[in-house]
């Protein structure tokens, strides 16, 4: 009996009902409206004559493969090596103790130049002084030093760019994103960080390189 009475007093919890609200509407005139109209009117148009209009012939740029390539294999590829430096590779080449440069000369048992960006340097810079010995290490006079004509400092567009019209180059990343835009172009190896020693992907001359 005790439990019937709870169950009384307890209810429904009323709801209050807001006052003044009130659906939000697009103005009569806006643009998006009238673009909608147009394109309704526009097919309405094509039902009725019973011919779609062709679309216009849109020009569509493709990129031709270099010569250097044999389907996937780069012959433009060989040592001297040119590898461009990212970022985070610099920061996880410090936590590692690794040198870029002896590394790098170890994994492909040849001689290596290795390339900085201005944008990485930039990078690098804006980073603040948590990665100063990332900085020290990137003004090594040993690294060879790309010029941008690019507006901002943002380095994976500007690897990309540079590597889809110059296929002599090896990225050295580990940032996924950049590994992943970087396997859309095919002969270009990236080289990671794995077992404390570099490794390189794409690249099975790299007998330095730790077999997984």
């Amino acid at each position: 009996a005790s439990s019937q009475r709870e169950k009384v007093r307890m209810g429904k919890a009323k709801k209050t009902r807001k006052f003044a609200e009130v659906k939000r509407l697009l103005n009569p005139n806006d643009e998006r409206l009238k673009v909608k109209t147009a394109q309704q009117e526009h097919l309405l148009k094509g039902k009725k004559g019973g011919q779609k209009k062709a679309p216009e012939d849109e020009t569509k740029q493709v990129d031709v493969a270099p010569s250097s390539l044999f389907f996937s294999y780069n012959k433009q590829l060989g040592p001297p090596y040119h590898i461009i430096l990212d970022t985070n590779f610099i920061n996880f080449s410090i936590q590692n103790k690794l040198d870029p440069m002896k590394a790098s000369m170890d994994c492909l048992y040849a001689k290596c130049t290795l390339y900085i960006t201005d944008c990485v340097m930039g990078e690098l810079e804006k980073l603040g002084t948590k990665y100063r010995v990332a900085l020290r290490i990137a003004k090594d006079p040993r690294f060879e030093r790309l010029p941008c004509t690019h507006k901002g400092i943002y380095a994976d567009d500007c690897i990309c760019e540079r590597i889809s019209q110059a296929r002599c180059y090896i990225v050295a990343t580990c940032d996924r994103d950049l590994k992943r835009r970087i396997r859309k172009v095919p002969g270009v190896p990236i080289m990671y960080i794995t077992q404390r020693k570099y490794s390189i992907e794409r690249m099975p001359e790299a007998f330095g390189a730790p077999r997984q």
